[in-house]
C-alpha cells in the first residue's frame, strides 16, 4: 500500500522516518520535526495502513504494515518509532538490518501480554467512538489533560472526520487499530541482534518498558543501546516533549 506521508526538510539531506502508534497518524511527528529535525533531515512521517490518510483496507498484520513502510525510501535511515510503530520498526531491523543506522524507540510497546493485547482489542471493537460535535471530539481525544498545549489540540483535531451520518470519529479504522493491538502480543524478533544503534525513551509512569526486556536487549547490543527516562507516561511527544526531543 502506498501510505500517505508528511514531509520536513531538504529532501536531499539524510533520511529520518517517523512511524507512529495505533490511534494515532503522522502528524504526531510535526513538532519534532520542526523545532528540532528538519533543519539537518528529510524527515517522513507516514500515516500506517488503516489510519489517518492512508488506507485502511486489510490485512493489518505486522507482514503487511513492514512492507509498507519499506517502501518509504530505498536509504539507509535513522527510523523513531511510537509505541506500535516502534514494534514495526524492530521488526523492520531484525528483517533489514541495513535499512536502519539508528533506531529511536519511544515507549515501545514490544511485549504486550497476550490477554491484556485482547482486552484492548476487544475493547476497541466493542465501543461507538463517534460524537455528535467536533469539540465533543477534541475533549475525548485530550480526556486527562486539563490544559492541552495548542500543538496537541492540533493534532487532535486534524485526526478529527465528519461520517456521512454527520457524527464525528477519529480517523482510523478500529479493525485496524485491534490487529494492532494484537499483533504487539506476539513474540518480538530478536532485534537486538542485529547490533544497530538504538535509544529507548521510556516514560516515567508508563508501564509498557519494564527493566527485565531492557536488560535482555542490553545483552544484545550492550554500549549500542542507551535508556533515557523521560516525565509522564506513554505519550512521551505529548508528556515530555523537550525532554524526549533532547
Amino acid at each position: 500500500m502506498q501510505l500517505y506521508v508528511r514531509a520536513w526538510g531538504d529532501p536531499h539531506a539524510p533520511k529520518v522516518v517517523c512511524l507512529h502508534g495505533v490511534q494515532a497518524y503522522g502528524g504526531r511527528f510535526r513538532r519534532l520535526a520542526e523545532e528540532r529535525l528538519a533543519a539537518r533531515y528529510h524527515v517522513l512521517a507516514p500515516d500506517l495502513r488503516g489510519h489517518g490518510r492512508s488506507g485502511r483496507e486489510p490485512p493489518w498484520t505486522m507482514a503487511a504494515h513492514l512492507e509498507d513502510v519499506l517502501e518509504l525510501t530505498e536509504e539507509t535511515a535513522v527510523w523513531i518509532g511510537h509505541s506500535f510503530g516502534a514494534r514495526i520498526l524492530v521488526e523492520l531491523m531484525a528483517a533489514h538490518p541495513a535499512r536502519v543506522a539508528k533506531a529511536v524507540l519511544l515507549d515501545p510497546a514490544l511485549t504486550v501480554p497476550p490477554d491484556y493485547a485482547r482486552f484492548l482489542a476487544d475493547q476497541e471493537l466493542a465501543q461507538d467512538l463517534s460524537f455528535a460535535a467536533e469539540e465533543e471530539a477534541v475533549a475525548a481525544g485530550t480526556a486527562g489533560r486539563p490544559d492541552p498545549c495548542p500543538d496537541v489540540l492540533q493534532q487532535v483535531r486534524e485526526q478529527i472526520e465528519e461520517s456521512p451520518g454527520g457524527r464525528f470519529r477519529f480517523a482510523y479504522s478500529p479493525e485496524a487499530v485491534a490487529a494492532g493491538y494484537l499483533e504487539c502480543a506476539a513474540v518480538p524478533s530478536n532485534w537486538h541482534r542485529s547490533r544497530i544503534p538504538t535509544l529507548i525513551v521510556a516514560g516515567a509512569l508508563s508501564k509498557f518498558v519494564s527493566v527485565g526486556e531492557v536488560e535482555t536487549y542490553r545483552r544484545g547490543l550492550g554500549d549500542l543501546l542507551q535508556v533515557v527516562v523521560v516525565p509522564g507516561g506513554h505519550s512521551v511527544l505529548w508528556d515530555g516533549f523537550d525532554e524526549t526531543a533532547d
